[in-house]
């Protein structure tokens, strides 16, 4: 399509969700290739700023806040005189804020409401990206035996065929989805770059590294597990803070491992829990770090990438520790590890672990349910998968 475009400036117009910005690193990379001589900035919400710093893909960030105003960022754009703007979120306001900003070349993925602010709109098929969320009546409909047997159904795994597998490994009633990694691949395809599909990746240099592991009292001779408890998303992906408190305390028990407990300020609470009741359990309180709420998004990435193994949810630090290359045990529940697992299918490094009912995957926000999708998966399963990682 822009086979002979070389711009001197580009934007790029990042995500706004942490798993969904790490997805389009391989997409990145291929840009760098193509575009070596070029000035690349990323344009990223501010919450996720310190996830570029360092990153070689790009020479610049520029981030804005949450309320910014629209004029506001354009005017912003306006004054980086870019030649290119490459879109990554299919959002009206992200086609609007390059538009308004007057930069000539504009390329993003077609959709009904914004395909005339795009200079080149990219077909990719809906379809085979979007997530095929169910209504709550749904749900309970299907779990009641009331649904129409329409073969929609057909072949789902019932409840109690847990399993612990790779990120390849098929999902009846997903269809002919793709993962969400290649739909960023198309965009940059357009204007020229390789489309050779890589796992996500960031880099941590080892004075990043070093310097977490000193501030967070991480002792660099044990092996430390990342237990990573919320979802930002919604409870429908958050495995029971019960199951990771068992699953911690057979760790201390069966390993001489290390309890590294992250996430956001909103999962102090939980993380606090998981840490009393693996220290009643199993004793050994010095070997548990309670890190939630505590570090930013950059020290985040070099203690995932400190630890030996990441425990977690199907969420953006799931994404953050494969793309830094920490072996990772993932659980999914509502979702489908064929669309957002981490890194590549069929990945050494990568466990995923779930026990889908009839109606997963439903990717609800919240379980109309009883949230048997998660409930369901056992924590000696996990552990066991953990362990064999480490």
């Amino acid at each position: 399509m822009l086979m002979g475009l070389m711009p001197h400036r580009i934007l790029v117009r990042g995500n706004n969700w942490l798993g969904d910005a790490v997805m389009t690193t391989p997409a990145l990379e291929r840009l760098r290739a193509r575009f070596s001589a070029s000035h690349i900035t990323l344009l990223t919400p501010q919450k996720l700023a310190g996830l570029w710093e360092d990153q070689p893909v790009v020479d610049a960030v520029m981030s804005f806040e949450s309320g910014d105003a629209l004029l506001k960022t354009a005017n912003r754009l306006r004054r980086g005189a870019f030649d290119l703007a490459l879109l990554f979120p299919n959002s009206p306001r992200a086609a609007l804020e390059s538009w308004l900003a007057g930069i000539p070349v504009r390329v993003g993925r077609s959709s009904l409401w914004r395909r005339w602010l795009l200079t080149h709109p990219v077909p990719i098929s809906s379809s085979a990206f979007a997530m095929p969320k169910r209504l709550p009546r749904d749900v309970r409909r299907i779990m009641r035996g009331t649904t129409p047997n329409d073969g929609s159904d057909a072949g789902r795994p019932s409840q109690g065929s847990q399993r612990t597998e790779g990120t390849a490994a098929p999902f009846a009633g997903v269809g002919e989805k793709r993962h969400h990694l290649h739909q960023y691949l198309e965009l940059t395809r357009a204007l020229g770059c390789g489309h050779e599909v890589t796992a996500p990746r960031l880099v941590v240099d080892a004075a990043s590294e070093s310097a977490a592991s000193e501030k967070f009292g991480l002792d660099r001779s044990v092996r430390w597990v990342g237990i990573n408890a919320g979802a930002e998303y919604g409870p429908a992906k958050r495995w029971p803070g019960e199951s990771f408190a068992k699953c911690a305390a057979s760790l201390l028990l069966e390993s001489s491992c290390g309890l590294v407990l992250l996430g956001s300020c909103v999962d102090v609470e939980t993380a606090s829990f998981i840490a009393d009741h693996a220290v009643a359990v199993a004793g050994g309180p010095q070997r548990i770090r309670i890190l939630a709420g505590k570090t930013s998004l950059k020290e985040l990435c070099a203690v995932l990438k400190s630890c030996a193994v990441v425990l977690t949810n199907d969420t953006g630090p799931m994404h953050v520790a494969a793309a830094v290359g920490t072996p990772v045990v993932a659980l999914f529940g509502s979702t489908a590890p064929e669309m957002t697992g981490p890194g590549l299918p069929d990945s050494p490094k990568v466990r995923i672990v779930r026990n889908p009912p009839r109606c997963a995957p439903c990717f609800l926000r919240e379980c109309p349910i009883d949230l048997r999708c998660l409930t369901g998966i056992d924590p000696v399963v996990v552990t066991r998968a953990v362990l064999s990682l480490l």
